[in-house]
């Protein structure tokens, strides 16, 4: 059964997307995957046993997945460090994404990347960074391989509003449009720096419109309804695809927890938070057109939170068993001159 759901653009206006129940179901899934993953994260680094930096996706993960369920299996994808989320919707086992949190050699990095660093050739996914705003030349050198091999595959580039400052990120658009590449520029606006709102930190209305510069055409979206960021890359994945040629997606997010595990948020009120977890939650958007649309059961839901559950304690339990990386591996998968 397919029915035409209406949803909202960054225009207002109403806009009609075809969707089956099997289709809202699956991203329902996924994004509740994401969501008790990371919550299992933030405890385990409560616990001690995740080091260093720890940025939790909880609140953003619509984007992610509603942008991946348009890409095709050529395509790349590369981001910064609120990475997690990334990596289970590219379909990256949560057992290795758990076990390289953790520091263990059964992770995607063998332990030695950690929250920031993973990789994996085989699902296209090319990290993970630390540096604000590195990803964006690497994604556009990723870009020029799409171009150089003609695979007719795109490089999706996800970036922060931060990075959106960063002077590299306007070389990289430069060369991208310059060069006529594919990449798609994600930009995903949770509305704070760090801790500095958008407004304090970013000149001009809104951030899609800074590769206008170069020619590059940006789109906005309402990036907490999984649905309206599926049409919008549809739309974007399309244009990058069929031209040949770059363009931005901003896509206005909001994250629940702080910016990482050590930042209390204190730069925002609890009445801004809340407001937005009881009226704007993906998920819940998400679970009450299930309901409204195709009549879903709550025993299907309780279903897929049982099956999410499992799938979360697998992933620590294979976390914990999988031992520590031997000192050997620090001088492996490095370049060392001679």
């Amino acid at each position: 059964m397919v029915t035409t759901v209406s949803q909202k653009t960054n225009s207002t206006v109403l806009k009609t997307v075809p969707m089956t129940q099997a289709e809202l179901l699956k991203y329902y899934r996924d994004m509740l995957l994401i969501r008790r993953f990371e919550e299992r994260s933030g405890q385990l680094y409560g616990m001690g046993l995740i080091a260093g930096f720890c940025h939790l996706y909880i609140g953003q993960e619509a984007v992610v997945v509603g942008i991946q369920a348009v890409l095709q299996p050529q395509d790349t994808v590369i981001t910064a460090y609120r990475d997690h989320g990334h990596m289970l919707a590219c379909d990256m086992d949560p057992k290795g994404v758990m076990a390289e949190l953790t520091g263990r050699i059964g992770g995607y990095s063998k332990g030695k990347g950690g929250s920031m660093h993973m990789f994996s050739r085989e699902k296209n996914f090319f990290g993970g960074h630390g540096i604000v705003g590195a990803q964006v030349p690497l994604g556009t050198g990723l870009a020029f391989a799409h171009k150089y091999r003609g695979d007719g595959g795109i490089c999706t580039i996800y970036m922060g509003d931060g990075a959106v400052n960063q002077g590299q990120v306007y070389e990289a658009f430069n060369m991208a449009a310059l060069w006529k590449l594919p990449a798609l520029y994600i930009i995903e606006n949770n509305g704070y720096s760090m801790g500095t709102s958008i407004t304090r930190h970013a000149a001009g209305q809104h951030l899609y419109e800074r590769g206008i510069a170069y020619g590059i055409p940006g789109e906005e979206v309402d990036g907490m309804d999984v649905l309206a960021v599926k049409a919008a890359a549809e739309k974007a994945v399309q244009y990058v695809r069929e031209t040949n040629s770059p363009m931005i997606l901003e896509v206005k997010t909001y994250r629940y927890r702080g910016h990482s595990m050590s930042d209390p948020a204190k730069y925002r009120t609890k009445e801004e938070v809340d407001n937005m977890r009881q009226n704007f939650d993906p998920i819940e958007r998400a679970k009450a057109l299930l309901i409204s649309e195709f009549s879903v059961a709550d025993e299907t839901f309780s279903s897929i939170e049982k099956e999410i559950k499992e799938i979360v304690l697998e992933s620590v339990e294979f976390a914990q068993t999988s031992p520590e990386p031997e000192a050997s591996e620090l001088m492996t998968d490095i370049l060392i001159n001679p």
